[in-house]
């Protein structure tokens, strides 16, 4: 027997001690850690599962996930385990036995102090994992068994640590799944199969899970509320909006019912009604059910004749250009308080402002309901298919199997300073571990003031700049947000951002001075230009999504290309600003080279040629 199996098991049993109980109970101790709903969340998930099945790859996921909803929790991992606590414990069954029971004593540990304690440790035997169980129960603690369940020969082609090629090889004994039996679990809570489902599948189970045992807010589980009427009802719905009082609606408000319809704002059910729209014009965010960040109104104005002859009404149609979109079931009508929604959403109420200038003039009844709409928006012009609703776009990036999305919210075009910032962001990503990263260029597609290049000569640039190479196309897909502009700075940006989360975002880029313009009267910047960046870095409800800050790019002549500014070397460096760029695309001259790519750049000056044609 080794020096370190004798000192382990000679060891005198404890006695004398009496167990001392805490003063903090579980309910304060639940207020403390994790506020989110102020509850107790303590419990252990034990993943449980053959080496390469994929246990760390998902408690890690699991573990990050968790904490970017203010969810307290701890992933404790088998190998980690074994370089400190259980570093004299080797793998002979009563090695594996003692391995256990101590996690399971310190997992225990964890969920008392208000932790979801994540534990991945293959833990091969029933007795074993049904000791961890009594452990937690005996302890009034909840105990979750999830199977991490993956056929061996796929767990083999895995081998990431080539541990199964050794134990193939004899230089290993007694290894789990060659030499050594691994007893299924008969009664786990779940069971997930790695071979078939995703990583963010394999989450999103658990989280149901965990959702069900109220262990987690329904919140935390983000679900895209779509508000087209079904297929087996629309017959009917149509019928029924044949018959019901209209509202004639603007092309402007078309565009928020496409937002709405789509689940761009999820969970909203329609157009707000007036506790919705206080709440996002006070806090920032919706409150019944949990803080959801929305930061801008989403509402319908109509005129006090239209509220006079409808308010009453069980169920409004929408109308646009003669044809019903939508209905509007319990329309509630309340006043429009223009002056200090403006005040408030835009820190201004400039009349000049282009969007404040349309509040101002429309009408002085906000009507909010439960939207049902008839069919998807179209705007047939030759777009369509980029205007890709989040649930599509979800779609796309399991198709691509992206383990890491990040988005580009872009009204302007494309110049190479903003794409150094996109390949920039791609790279620190891989050296972050991610195989898979995608690229969401996301150009906003609803209105847009006058002077900023319209949507068709953006998306003929953009992808003059993927047939250049600048950008990966096998990396990367080019979406349309279907979002008006509204110029709110820092509280619109965090509506965009926010909006890209529900597409399936975890990191987005952020510019200088987003959704900003100058003011329209003093033609100073109406926002300060870092706010924006560092808005979204504190923006409550935007956890699961990291936020990358625009790394300042200017144009080095030195190079004769885009590079991140450095201030040490101020000389080298020449800042062309957009004012300079319209000069150039409007005179047909070619900025210095490497400023954009050629191809992208004679779309460019292609539009202002066309521009002046006109006039």
């Amino acid at each position: 027997m080794s020096g370190v199996k004798k000192l382990r098991t000679d060891l005198n049993r404890s006695t004398n001690v009496v167990y001392q109980a805490h003063h903090v109970s579980r309910t304060k101790r639940g207020q403390v850690v994790g506020t989110r709903g102020g509850g107790f969340r303590g419990c252990t998930i034990w993943l449980t599962g053959l080496s390469g099945a994929g246990k760390t790859t998902i408690s890690f996921a699991l573990e990050e996930y968790l904490l970017s909803h203010a969810i307290p929790c701890y992933s404790l991992d088998g190998d980690n385990i074994r370089h400190g606590l259980n570093k004299n414990l080797g793998f002979s069954a009563i090695d594996r036995e003692e391995n256990i029971r101590r996690i399971a004593e310190v997992a225990k540990l964890f969920a008392d102090a208000g932790l979801v304690c994540i534990t991945s440790f293959i833990s091969p035997f029933s007795k074993d994992r049904d000791e961890a169980r009594r452990i937690h129960v005996s302890a009034g603690l909840p105990f979750f068994e999830i199977f991490v369940h993956a056929p061996l020969d796929l767990c083999e082609s895995r081998d990431v640590k080539g541990l199964y090629k050794k134990a193939r090889a004899g230089e290993i004994k007694g290894f789990t799944g060659i030499d050594s039996e691994y007893e299924r679990p008969e009664a786990s809570e779940l069971v997930l199969k790695t071979g078939e489902l995703t990583v963010n599948e394999c989450i999103h189970q658990v989280l149901e899970l965990l959702r069900e045992r109220s262990i987690v807010p329904s919140e935390i589980v983000e679900e895209v509320n779509e508000l087209f009427v079904p297929e087996n009802k629309l017959d009917l719905a149509v019928a029924d909006a044949s018959t019901l009082p209209t509202i004639s609606i603007t092309k402007l408000d078309l565009q928020w019912v496409q937002v709405l319809a789509e689940g761009w704002a999820s969970p909203l059910r329609g157009f707000m009604r007036e506790r919705e729209f206080l709440q996002v014009l006070h806090f920032g965010s919706l409150l019944d059910g949990g803080a959801i960040n929305l930061s801008v109104p989403i509402v319908l104005a109509v005129s006090a004749e239209t509220k006079q002859d409808l308010d009453g009404c069980a169920a409004i149609a929408l109308e646009f250009q003669g044809s019903r979109v939508a209905i509007l079931r319990n329309p509630e009508f309340y006043e429009h308080r223009k002056e200090e929604r403006c005040a408030r959403q835009w820190g201004t109420t400039c009349p000049q402002h282009p969007y404040i200038k349309m509040v101002m003039e429309g009408g002085d009844w906000l009507v909010g309901g439960d939207l049902e709409v008839l069919e998807r928006i179209k705007w047939n012009d030759g777009l369509d298919q980029y205007r890709l609703t989040p649930q599509e776009l979800k779609q796309k990036f399991k198709d691509m199997k992206a383990d890491a999305i990040f988005a580009f919210q872009l009204r302007n075009p494309v110049h190479n300073g903003h794409a150094l910032l996109m390949q920039d962001t791609k790279r620190r990503l891989l050296e972050r571990g991610y195989k898979t990263p995608v690229l969401l260029l996301h150009p906003l597609g609803g209105w847009t003031k006058d002077d900023d290049v319209p949507l068709d000569w953006r998306m003929k640039q953009h992808a003059a700049v993927l047939e250049e190479g600048v950008l990966d196309p096998a990396n990367t897909i080019v979406a349309i947000f279907p979002s008006p502009m509204m110029y709110a700075g820092p509280t619109e940006v965090q509506w965009h951002c926010r909006a890209r989360m529900i597409a399936g975002a975890n990191f987005y880029i952020v510019g200088r001075d987003p959704a900003g313009m100058p003011h329209p009267e003093t033609k100073q910047d109406l926002y300060e230009p870092s706010h924006g960046s560092k808005v979204l870095t504190m923006a409550p409800g935007l956890t699961s999504v990291e936020i990358i800050p625009f790394r300042v790019a200017a144009y080095n002549k030195t190079k004769r290309s885009m590079d991140f500014y450095d201030k040490e070397r101020h000389a080298e460096f020449e800042f062309i600003s957009g004012t300079k760029m319209r000069k150039l695309a409007r005179s047909g001259e070619n900025p210095p080279d490497g400023f954009m790519a050629p191809k992208a750049w004679k779309v460019l000056t292609e539009y202002y040629s066309s521009l002046q044609k006109d006039m």
